[in-house]
């Protein structure tokens, strides 16, 4: 089991399609590549911690890659919107992938690099490629909430 971390917008819709991947085996929703520790949805939500609402992928690397995964990632949301996915605005809606290794840096660049060469888009790709420096789960009934909540999510 592997573990990667994923930025596309809110993490309800992103959690939900994430699920959905033969060999992901756990996804939580999350907080993560800011400074404040613990942080609380408002405090995220008021852009005063720097973290994006993101999502911890568990996957087995015998069922999917991490390269599909990013892949994927790309398909699920607009890389090419600055702090912006649907009507969710905001420095916390950021498009990234949070890398825990040099391996995964160099395949999430590899693959921005292949869909720009490609024009997969039509705008410049503006997802980052940060390293990871932390995650702090968010509450609980963020988690499965799509599950829960059918519907209220653009995504």
């Amino acid at each position: 089991m592997e573990k990667s971390y994923f930025a596309a917008g809110c993490f309800w819709g992103v959690e939900a399609r994430f699920k959905e991947v033969n060999g992901v085996v756990d996804t939580t929703c999350g907080y993560g590549g800011g400074q404040m520790e613990n942080p609380s949805y408002k405090q995220v939500c008021d852009e005063e911690t720097g973290h994006a609402e993101i999502v911890e992928v568990v996957f087995d690397t015998s069922k999917i890659s991490f390269e599909d995964l990013v892949r994927f990632f790309f398909t699920i949301h607009d890389p090419t919107t600055k702090n912006r996915q649907g009507p969710d605005v905001g420095t916390q809606y950021r498009s990234g992938v949070f890398v825990l290794s040099d391996e995964q840096k160099n395949i999430a660049e590899k693959v921005i690099n292949e869909l720009s060469e490609q024009k997969a888009f039509a705008k410049p790709i503006v997802s980052e490629v940060t390293k990871f420096t932390n995650f702090y789960p968010a509450e609980e009934y963020h988690q499965d909430y799509l599950d829960k909540n059918p519907g209220m999510c653009h995504i």
